[in-house]
């Protein structure tokens, strides 16, 4: 737990091949199911202070109760996870912690020293703000209203379909 961000929920880890990342996931470390969301731009996007227009696939899963996210961008405009591409990494590029207070949350971390280096809203609502706290190579931390309703029964959906999963159905579609 991070006295400052809150219990880290999720690892995101930044792909050039979801597909690939997906399979690798499933067939070898045996996590799963995703929900994949093909294709999406984040809305009221701002990257280090200007509005980005990024397009991504986002897929999650969670290996109990760590929420696994791989993300693979499809356009170069403007965006950490490009960053993180362009300085040739591949892997897990954030964690994240999730509350359900987000403009407290953000202001509180803004009042620690942080600087937000990105932020935006997807899936009709999911509120996300990456901070400027690399300190190894690559790694940021990310705040997302996830714990909020009606996100908080999706990730409880999606969390107990991974207990039960059987590695049928490795890829699903996303609720969001």
């Amino acid at each position: 737990m991070s006295r400052i961000f809150g219990p880290i929920r999720q690892n995101g880890y930044v792909v050039r091949d979801i597909e690939a990342a997906m399979r690798h996931w499933t067939q070898v470390l045996g996590v799963g199911p995703f929900s994949y969301l093909p294709h999406r731009r984040p809305e009221d996007f701002v990257y280090r202070g200007r509005p980005s227009t990024p397009e991504c696939s986002i897929a999650i899963a969670f290996a109990g109760d760590l929420q696994i996210e791989l993300i693979q961008v499809h356009s170069d405009t403007p965006n950490l996870w490009q960053d993180f591409l362009d300085a040739g990494r591949e892997g897990l590029q954030h964690v994240s912690a999730w509350t359900d207070d987000f403009d407290a949350a953000f202001e509180r971390i803004i009042a620690a020293g942080h600087c937000c280096a990105q932020q935006g809203t997807i899936g009709g609502g999911i509120r996300f703000a990456y901070f400027d706290t690399e300190a190894h190579p690559g790694t940021v931390f990310e705040l997302s209203n996830l714990d909020t309703e009606p996100y908080r029964s999706a990730m409880a959906a999606l969390r107990e379909a991974a207990r039960g999963w059987d590695g049928s159905e490795p890829v699903r579609q996303s609720p969001f």
